[in-house]
């Protein structure tokens, strides 16, 4: 299993609207970068991801998991874009800030940092396991 850091405007689309997608999930369309269109090329069905609200909050909010792997993007008629389907596995009890990231000296290499505006980006599982403790959510 890999794991991967989601990221949303609240605005745009929020850890709420997903929670009511339920089990069936929702595409994650409209990504145009080529950097995080290739890491959900490699996404597998079962991986898991923090839901992270971007913007005004910046905290990871909710774990999500991936149920579609890669496919064509049904925002858009170019075939150069692709994206997973994700469902909402539950809340973090706690969110974690960006500034809780920033602080903590063992996710200094985390993406989330070193490229802050990457919309979807890989997680070490040794970044997850830290997060999720900082979080109060089991791994």
């Amino acid at each position: 299993m890999n794991y991967w850091l989601f990221k949303s405007e609240p605005s745009t689309w929020s850890w709420d609207q997903q929670v009511a997608k339920g089990d069936a999930g929702e595409e994650w369309d409209g990504v145009r970068n080529y950097q995080a269109r290739n890491f959900m090329r490699t996404m597998a069905v079962g991986d898991r991801g923090f839901f992270y609200h971007s913007q005004t909050e910046k905290a990871v909010v909710g774990i999500v998991e991936v149920i579609a792997e890669a496919h064509p993007d049904s925002t858009t008629d170019d075939d150069r874009w692709d994206c997973v389907d994700i469902k909402a596995i539950g809340p973090v009890k706690t969110p974690v800030t960006l500034d809780m990231v920033k602080t903590d000296e063992r996710l200094a290499d985390m993406a989330l940092i070193r490229n802050s505006r990457l919309s979807v980006q890989p997680v070490t599982p040794e970044e997850w396991r830290i997060v999720c403790e900082m979080a109060g959510v089991p791994q």
